[in-house]
């Protein structure tokens, strides 16, 4: 699994460790007691410090998605994909509220708006972004 950071997005740089291990999970890519990468190995590979890999770590453990082995590392827990699922989409719907408010106020018509979020959707497909 490759964790990308976009350093232009808006989300912190743990929140987007933390929502593309959280989507790896979801789409079965990570399994229930797969170890985890290092939190020094993790900050090593994506150039951050590790005080934001721990942070991701710490937030995934929080929601029950890690747990941590002393002395071993982090593994994925088992988990309800279901209530997972159910939980990233009540996120994404009030994070497209908020956008949606900031649309209107930029006088955007709702087929604007659509178009923008195709075309930015075409473009994370073809590799501009998310898990790879």
């Amino acid at each position: 699994m490759k964790i990308v950071i976009q350093s232009q997005g808006t989300l912190a740089i743990y929140e987007q460790i933390v929502n593309q291990l959280k989507n790896a999970v979801v789409s079965g890519e990570l399994a229930a007691g797969e170890a985890l990468p290092s939190i020094r190995g993790l900050a090593g590979e994506l150039q951050v410090s590790v005080i934001t890999t721990k942070r991701a770590y710490e937030e995934l453990e929080k929601e029950g998605l890690i747990r941590s082995a002393p002395g071993k590392g982090f593994y994925v827990c088992e988990y309800n994909t279901d209530y997972l699922r159910e939980k990233q989409l009540m996120m994404l719907e009030e994070r497209l509220s908020e956008v949606i408010a900031d649309a209107k106020q930029a006088g955007l018509t709702c087929q604007e708006l659509k178009e923008m979020i195709e075309t930015l959707y075409t473009e994370q497909r073809e590799g501009n972004g998310g898990i790879v």
